[in-house]
C-alpha cells in the first residue's frame, strides 16, 4: 500500500491525482501531517508526501528502524515538478516509485542513488537473496575495483561493468560448443557449405559506458556476463572468500555456502527445490527443521530454495503448507502416478500404502527440479517428515523488444527497462545505434547487418539457452515483420520468453496521416524476397474486394520497382481514382515528411523502403488536409444540429 500526505490544497490535489490513477494500491492520510505521517510509516509499504524533502527527513528521523524494514518514501515540491526518492530507493522501491508518480504528474525524477545514477545495477536489485558485504563489494564495483564474478552457472543476470570480470576455468562457457568468437554456427555452415556472408557474421561488442553513442567506443571481448565455476570448484567445496589474499572483491552467485568476509558478497540463486513428505498432523517446525538440516549438512544455503514439492495428497497438510508459507515459497504438488513413474535411490513400501507412490520427498524433487541432475541430498527421515533436495537449472531469459519507428519519445518504458535488463543485445547494426545510449556498461552487443536475420534469431536463443538475459530488437513491433517469429520458432520451452510490443510504422504514419485506421484494416508487405508475388497478389485482390484501408509495408526498392504500381492497380479496379492516399517517409524520425494524395495522383517515385503507403477504402475522405475513415457511428449521419440522444450515451465501442 502507498500511502499519500499533504499539508496544502497544492498536495491535496497531488494525492487525488495518485489515488485516481493508483485506486487499490493508494491511501490518502489526512491532516495534521506528524500524525499522519506516522501512522503512515506504520501502516505502508510505500509513502509519498507532497512535502518539503527537509520537513520529512525531520519527520520520519525518530520512525527509522532499517534499511531492511523502513518503508520507501518519495517527496514531490508543491509545483509538482519534481519527485524525489528520499528513502529506500532500492529495498524500498522509492526510485521506481518516484519514476511511477513521474509519469502521473508529468514531473522529474530525482535519483540519487550511485548505481542509478551510473547505470550500474545495485546488487540488491537483482531479484536474488543477497548476503555478505554488499555495500563493500556494490562500492568496489562503482569505483572500478576489480571484483571477481565467482558462479555456479549462468544466470539471466543483467550486464556488469568491464572490472567485474568472471574467473576463468577449464569448465567456462564463455564461448559456446559449436561457435567461434566471432559468433558464427557450426550449423550455419553445415546448411551453406560454406561460412555466412559477412553481414551474417554478429559483430561483438561491449557497451563501455552508458553514454556510448558509436561503433568506435566498442570494445571486442566477451564482455563480463557470468561465466560458470572451474570444474574443481563445482565439484570440490569453496575455496575461500572473498580471494587468495590479493586484495580482490568478490561477488558469488551460488546456491553453496562460502565463507563471508569484508569483501566478499553472495547473491542466492533459485536453484534448489525440496521435495518434502510427511505423516498426517507433522508440524511446520519439524518440516522446516528437516529442511534446514539437511541443507546444511549438503553445505547448501537455504536462500536458494526456490520451491517446495509434493505429493497432491499433502497439497493440504497444514505443516507442509505452512513451512512453504513461512520460506517464502510456492508449493508444488504432484499426482501420486506421476511421482511413482520417477526412478529414485530410495523407495518406500509406507507412502506407496498411503499416497500411491513409493517415493514422496525425493520423489517430488526430481519432478520439481526438471533437470535430470539427478539428486543433491537423497531422502531424510525426521519422526514425522521426509526432505530430499535436487538443483534445478538456470532457464535463460529471452525477450523480443519492438523498438517502435524510431522517435525516442515512441519508445516504450518495457522497453527501455528491457533493454537496461539484459546483458546481451542482439540486433540489426542500425537499430542498435539507436539504443546503445541506453546500455548498461558491459552489455555485450551482437549485432549484423541486412540480410543475417535467421542468424540473429539463432544467435539471441543459443545465448538465453546458456542462461544470459537476451534482449532481441527489432524496428517498430517485434512481432511485425520482425525477429519475433523467427526467434520463437527456433525457442524451446527451456527459455523464458517475453514479448515487449512497439508502436509500429502503421501507427505512427497513420497518426502523421490524420486517421486513416478508423475502421478495418490490413497491412500487406510487398516484399517478394521472402514472400511469392502470386501469395502478395492474391491478398492485394482479397483486400479490394473487401473494401479494406490497406498499409503497405516495404513498398518500393531500387531492385523492386514494380510491385508498388501493380499493388495500386488491383485497388484501383475497386476503388475510385480520387481515393485518398497518404504516404509517410521515415515516421517519427528526423527526416520525417508526409503527403496525403490519391489513388491516381500518387507518384510512386516519391516512395521508398522506409516509406508507408496508406489507400483507404470507399469511405475514406480527405478533411482538412488529412485522411478520415468514417468509424460508422449513427450519430455521425445526421442532420447538423440534431442529436441521437441513444447514440451519444454509448459512442465509444470497445475497439482496441
Amino acid at each position: 500500500m502507498i500511502g499519500l500526505i499533504a499539508a496544502t490544497a497544492a498536495g491535496r490535489r497531488g494525492c487525488e491525482r495518485l489515488a485516481a490513477a493508483w485506486p487499490d494500491r493508494t491511501r490518502v492520510y489526512d491532516a495534521p501531517v506528524a500524525p499522519a505521517l506516522e501512522r503512515a510509516f506504520a501502516e505502508c509499504d510505500q509513502l509519498v508526501c507532497f512535502l518539503a524533502t527537509g520537513a520529512v527527513v525531520r519527520l520520519v528521523a525518530p520512525l527509522l528502524r532499517g534499511k531492511d524494514s523502513d518503508p520507501g518514501i518519495v517527496t514531490v515540491d508543491e509545483a509538482h515538478q519534481h519527485a524525489v526518492a528520499l528513502l529506500g530507493g532500492h529495498g524500498g522501491g522509492a526510485n521506481t516509485l518516484a519514476r511511477a508518480v513521474c509519469d502521473v504528474l508529468g514531473a522529474a525524477p530525482v535519483i540519487t542513488t550511485a548505481t542509478d545514477a551510473v547505470g550500474t545495477p545495485g546488487l540488491d536489485t537483482l531479484g536474488f537473496p543477497a548476503e555478505g558485504a554488499l555495500a563493500v563489494v556494490g562500492r568496489a564495483i562503482l569505483d572500478g575495483e576489480r571484483v571477481a564474478l565467482r558462479t555456479d552457472a549462468v544466470w539471466p543476470l543483467p550486464a556488469l561493468p568491464a572490472n567485474v570480470s568472471a574467473e576463468a576455468g577449464p569448465a567456462r562457457l564463455a564461448v559456446p560448443a559449436g561457435r567461434d568468437t566471432a559468433g558464427t554456427t557450426d550449423s550455419a555452415m553445415a546448411k551453406t557449405g560454406s561460412a555466412p556472408p559477412d553481414s551474417a557474421v554478429p559483430r561483438i561488442g561491449v557497451a563501455a559506458d552508458s553514454g556510448a553513442a558509436g561503433r568506435g567506443d566498442r570494445q571486442v571481448g566477451p564482455g563480463a556476463g557470468s561465466a560458470p565455476l572451474a570444474a574443481e570448484e563445482s565439484a570440490g567445496g569453496p575455496q575461500g572468500g572473498g580471494d587468495a589474499g590479493d586484495g580482490r572483491f568478490t561477488l558469488w552467485v551460488t546456491d553453496r555456502v562460502v565463507p563471508l568476509d569484508a569483501r566478499t558478497a553472495v547473491l542466492r540463486p533459485p536453484s534448489l527445490v525440496v521435495g518434502v513428505g510427511g505423516s498426517r498432523g507433522v508440524s511446520a517446525d519439524e518440516v522446516l527443521a528437516l529442511i534446514r538440516q539437511s541443507l546444511a549438512d549438503a553445505g547448501l544455503a537455504a536462500g536458494s530454495v526456490a520451491v517446495l514439492a509434493t505429493v497432491d495428497a499433502k497439497a493440504d497438510e497444514a505443516g507442509i503448507v505452512e513451512a512453504a508459507e513461512r520460506l517464502g515459497v510456492p508449493l508444488a504438488t504432484y499426482g501420486a502416478a506421476e511421482l511413482a513413474a520417477i526412478e529414485v535411490p530410495n523407495p518406500s513400501a509406507a507412502p506407496l500404502a498411503a499416497v500411491g507412490t513409493p517415493s514422496v520427498a525425493e520423489a517430488a524433487a526430481l519432478a520439481a527440479s526438471a533437470s535430470g541432475c539427478g539428486l543433491l541430498v537423497p531422502k531424510r527421515k525426521s519422526a514425522m517428515a521426509t526432505a530430499a533436495v535436487a538443483r534445478r537449472g538456470p532457464r535463460g531469459r529471452l525477450a523480443v523488444v519492438g523498438l517502435g519507428p524510431g522517435a525516442r519519445d515512441l519508445l516504450t518504458p518495457r522497453a527501455r527497462e528491457e533493454l537496461r535488463r539484459a546483458s546481451v543485445i542482439v540486433g540489426l547494426d542500425q537499430y542498435v545505434d539507436q539504443i546503445r545510449d541506453l546500455l548498461r556498461p558491459g552489455t555485450r552487443v551482437l549485432e549484423s547487418g541486412l540480410g543475417a536475420e535467421e542468424e540473429r534469431a539463432r544467435s539471441a536463443v543459443a545465448e538465453a539457452q546458456e542462461g544470459h538475459a537476451v534482449a532481441l530488437i527489432g524496428s517498430g513491433d517485434a512481432g511485425v515483420y520482425a525477429m519475433a517469429s523467427p526467434a520463437l520458432a527456433e525457442a524451446g520451452t527451456d527459455i523464458d520468453v517475453v514479448g515487449v510490443p512497439g508502436v509500429t510504422a502503421a501507427l505512427a504514419a497513420a497518426a502523421v496521416l490524420g486517421a486513416p485506421l478508423g475502421h478495418d484494416h490490413v497491412s500487406i508487405s510487398l516484399s517478394d524476397l521472402h514472400t511469392p508475388w502470386g501469395v502478395i497478389e492474391r491478398r492485394v485482390r482479397a483486400a479490394a474486394e473487401a473494401d479494406l484501408v490497406v498499409t503497405f509495408y516495404n513498398p518500393r526498392s531500387r531492385g523492386r520497382d514494380w510491385q508498388l504500381p501493380k499493388a495500386l492497380g488491383i485497388l484501383g479496379e475497386h476503388r475510385a481514382p480520387t481515393t485518398p492516399v497518404g504516404i509517410v517517409h521515415a515516421a517519427s524520425r528526423p527526416d520525417e515528411r508526409s503527403a496525403v494524395t490519391t489513388l491516381a495522383a500518387l507518384d510512386v517515385r516519391a516512395v521508398d523502403m522506409v516509406t508507408v503507403v496508406t489507400v483507404g477504402n470507399t469511405a475514406t475522405r480527405e478533411v482538412a488536409g488529412r485522411m478520415v475513415t468514417p468509424r460508422g457511428y449513427r450519430w455521425q449521419a445526421q442532420p447538423q444540429g440534431t442529436q441521437n440522444t441513444a447514440a451519444t450515451e454509448n459512442t465509444k465501442e470497445n475497439d482496441q
